[in-house]
């Protein structure tokens, strides 16, 4: 049986890896700051849950030892740019340097669709130009590790926040005034991620692949807005009107999301991000390089919201 260390497990895609890793035979370890954060995970036969501060690098290597391999889903999608480097620059660096130390053979590292590790100073935002930062530190240090990168779009499935939010803001409000609407994204399920997670850790060789991780369907912002309401019932499934903001109202509305005590909804670096087209890349590995047919939208996202119609 092969050991994996799983960095932020806990969360919306972990808990689906989890699972899958435990039905395949792994033992799974999730790291976590605090045990009653692994709730969701914590139930699966061969699961332990580890208390760590990822950004201990010494408590890191120690985590390490002992793993065949390991994954990062860690990531955050609002914050500074002291905060963005915080998590997807600089921890990348020490798990790198983790598994070196430790002799851990594999890593996984899920990035984000869009992200340039070639070009990193080229992209509009705080959170792009992390992701790609953090990519580019791990493929100068990945020899002699076996290291995937995943870079998924947009991603969906029951208990998102992406879907089930849209659906939710319009039963409440009667329209549905949206920054960024001409946005595009290829949205991917979540199960179909998980499962590239658990083949990246059994595809054989080593070296470096970038896997660009996205459903079949490329849909603007708007599109998926409007779907969301309609497949959540929403005003008996004719949902409610959207309205495309023009670039200044947009960059406003973001600006008093951000006023708002607690996470924003949505952030001007949300907005900057989305000026590059969060869609796959012509020539680029997708998941059918590690025998993986996405999943369309429709038909799974109302499997589930169907379920809160109203």
């Amino acid at each position: 049986m092969k050991n994996v260390l799983i960095l932020g497990g806990s969360g919306f895609v972990g808990s689906h890896v989890c699972e899958k890793l435990v039905r395949a035979g792994w033992s799974v370890t999730v790291a976590t700051r605090r045990r009653s954060n692994a709730r969701q995970v914590q139930h699966l036969p061969g699961l332990t849950v580890q208390e760590l501060d990822v950004h201990d690098a010494a408590a890191l290597a120690r985590a390490a030892a002992g793993h065949d391999a390991v994954v990062n889903l860690i990531a955050i999608l609002h914050g500074t740019q002291a905060a963005f480097n915080r998590v997807h620059v600089e921890l990348p660096q020490k798990i790198a340097a983790a598994c070196t130390s430790a002799g851990v053979g594999r890593l996984v590292h899920v990035s984000a669709l869009g992200a340039n590790a070639q070009k990193p100073g080229s992209l509009p935002s705080m959170y792009l130009r992390s992701k790609s930062l953090g990519e580019a530190m791990l493929l100068a240090s990945c020899s002699p590790l076996a290291l995937t990168i995943l870079r998924p779009s947009v991603i969906f499935g029951a208990g998102d926040k992406f879907l089930n939010l849209f659906a939710s803001l319009q039963k409440v409000f009667p329209l549905m005034p949206l920054a960024g609407a001409d946005a595009r994204f290829q949205p991917v399920w979540v199960e179909d991620v998980a499962s590239a997670v658990v083949k990246s850790l059994e595809r054989s060789g080593t070296g470096a692949l970038t896997i660009e991780a996205c459903g079949p369907e490329v849909f603007t912002l708007k599109q998926l807005v409007e779907i969301s309401a309609r497949l959540a019932g929403v005003n008996y499934g004719r949902g409610r009107p959207v309205i495309g903001l023009p670039a200044w109202a947009g960059a406003l509305q973001a600006r008093l999301m951000e006023l708002k005590p607690g996470e924003p909804l949505m952030s001007r670096d949300n907005l900057a991000s989305m000026r590059v087209p969060n869609v796959a890349t012509p020539g680029m590995p997708g998941l059918e390089t590690l025998g993986i047919q996405a999943a369309a939208l429709q038909g799974i996202a109302r499997s589930y919201l169907s379920q809160g119609s109203s």
